[in-house]
């Protein structure tokens, strides 16, 4: 890792990412005292208003990061064990012997073995896994539709299970978050998103991060835009949203300065303990949404370049947004790269998902972000 940013090699590779199809984006590095922030693109394609580095974003599953410190922050307290079967703390939702055999620790971890509740909810997305056998039109369809989270969370339990209770590989699935915001209602005796203000969001001084109060992102934001894989074209605005679809596992939003600080302050043991961050850096295969095995804590996944460190963080996406947040070990070095379109790349004719030169640009961002 070099010893000092290359800000002119940052510009360059954010003009990069533009170049190859992004319409905007905008990142902050990090490297002991120095500080750079990038922006470039538009923010909105039909004016051609710039991106600027402060503006506030949907962070996606970065969430999770928030929900699982939040959740250590209470058996902290005492108020919950991460190895008790969650059927002790809402045994309305995961009755019989599945809430006795999944504990907190498997939600937090994604190793329940419960079905994601997306495709369910979403009837045009109910191909998934295989891409190609979706199609976009839910997301419109459900673009104002409030959801109620033990209604998905019931989708995704009675759904057919995708593996073991602490079995290995675990299935990254949005209901065990769900099920978490419900956990963190239920002993703190606040919403999930008061608990997770109060105790995290509050605790790291964090002043441009909250959860939406209605469907609009408040605040100086961008556009963003979502492909679907190609079949949506020309890329649709889905900046007005509501996320209760989501809540406290993916609605969050940020800016990449507050993430940036949040994640600093998480890895210096000033959210959480230090046993709890322990805990939360400790990992197991997962499979992610994109199929792949990717190792991965409680709330917090490392990423590793040849011969260096780990980096630990989360990334996010929603309809047309998306988000990474990566910090050393030692938190000298940390990158927060958010962007105003998804799912950029269209399918072969069998179906698969072809490489996009947004691909390999946002990989040399990444890397001269956290490497030097």
């Amino acid at each position: 890792m070099s010893n000092a940013l290359d800000t002119a090699e940052l510009d360059a590779a954010i003009e990069n990412v533009i170049r190859a199809g992004m319409p905007g984006l905008f990142a902050e590095v990090r490297h002991g005292d120095q500080v750079w922030r990038g922006a470039a693109g538009v923010a909105d394609v039909a004016t051609g208003r710039p991106v600027t580095a402060g503006l506030r974003h949907r962070v996606g599953s970065v969430t999770k990061t928030f929900t699982a410190a939040a959740v250590l922050r209470q058996a902290e307290s005492g108020r919950v064990d991460l190895d008790a079967p969650v059927g002790r703390y809402l045994p309305e939702l995961v009755p019989g012997e599945r809430g006795e055999a999944i504990t907190v620790r498997m939600l937090l971890g994604h190793t329940s073995g419960l079905a994601e509740y997306l495709p369910y909810a979403y009837p045009s997305l109910k191909g998934f896994p295989v891409v190609a056998d979706t199609r976009p039109q839910s997301l419109d369809d459900h673009r104002f539709t409030r959801f109620h989270s033990a209604d998905l969370i019931g989708v995704g339990v009675t759904a057919p299970a995708v593996g073991t209770p602490g079995g290995a590989p675990g299935v990254y699935s949005n209901t065990n978050y769900l099920l978490l915001g419900e956990l963190l209602e239920r002993v703190s005796g606040i919403t999930a998103e008061q608990c997770i203000t109060r105790d995290v969001i509050e605790r790291a001084g964090l002043q441009d991060t909250g959860f939406p109060t209605g469907t609009q992102v408040d605040g100086p934001h961008a556009r963003i835009y979502e492909a679907w894989f190609g079949m949506i074209d020309p890329p649709r605005d889905y900046s007005v949203y509501d996320m209760s679809f989501v809540g406290p596992t993916a609605s969050l939003i940020s800016t990449v300065a507050d993430l940036n600080r949040f994640y600093r302050l998480l890895l210096a043991g000033q959210i959480v303990g230090p046993s709890s961050l322990e805990q939360m850096r400790r990992t197991g295969p997962v499979v992610s949404q994109e199929g792949r095995i990717i190792e991965y804590g409680l709330g917090l996944h490392p990423m590793e370049g040849p011969g260096q460190g780990a980096f630990w963080g989360h990334g996010g996406t929603v309809w047309g947004g998306g988000t990474l947040a990566m910090t050393s070990e030692d938190g000298e070095r940390q990158m927060a790269v958010a962007v105003n379109l998804q799912r950029w790349n269209r399918l072969d004719s069998s179906g698969r998902p072809q490489p996009h030169p947004l691909d390999g640009a946002l990989a040399d961002l990444y890397r001269v972000a956290l490497y030097g």
